[in-house]
């Protein structure tokens, strides 16, 4: 029994070793928000489809819209990050550095957190859940402080 149960964990170990070994070398060392944000996209679209299914508005149609609007979600965070890795190689050809660009797709996954959150919050609320004032009241805060120079404009 004990061989058994080192089997599974030593095969637990592996597997979940593999797994982080290649989603930090895909994503970097901060493969953990780009795994965290991919989960706030999967528990968004479920609590938006319990949302619609409590209220009896399912709808396939809107629920593929919801899909491709997470898709999008990714193709941006890939444009800011890639535009940042570019103008990081441009600023080395003509000697300049442009090593702040990179913020660009930090700010961008940033805002996209909060907006995942924001959206699970208000769909429990849409739901009729009791959320607490103080996540909905603290949500609105960080993402006054991530866009506020987009408020600005």
């Amino acid at each position: 029994m004990k061989k058994m149960t080192n089997n599974v964990i030593d095969t637990y170990n592996a597997v979940t070793g593999s797994i982080v070994a290649v989603l930090s070398y895909i994503l970097g060392e901060h493969w953990i928000l780009f795994v965290a944000f991919l989960a706030l996209n999967i528990a968004d679209w479920l609590t938006g489809w319990m949302k619609a299914s409590m209220a009896g508005k399912e709808n396939s149609g809107a629920g593929w819209k919801g899909v491709l609007k997470k898709l999008g979600y990714w193709i941006m965070i890939m444009v800011a990050f890639g535009a940042s890795a570019v103008f990081v190689e441009i600023g080395k050809v003509i000697g300049v550095d442009l090593g702040v660009t990179t913020l660009l797709g930090w700010f961008v996954l940033a805002s996209l957190l909060i907006n995942e959150i924001r959206s699970i919050v208000e769909n429990f609320v849409e739901a009729g859940f009791n959320v607490p004032a103080v996540l909905v009241k603290g949500l609105e805060v960080a993402d006054k402080v991530v866009n506020k120079d987009q408020e600005e404009e």
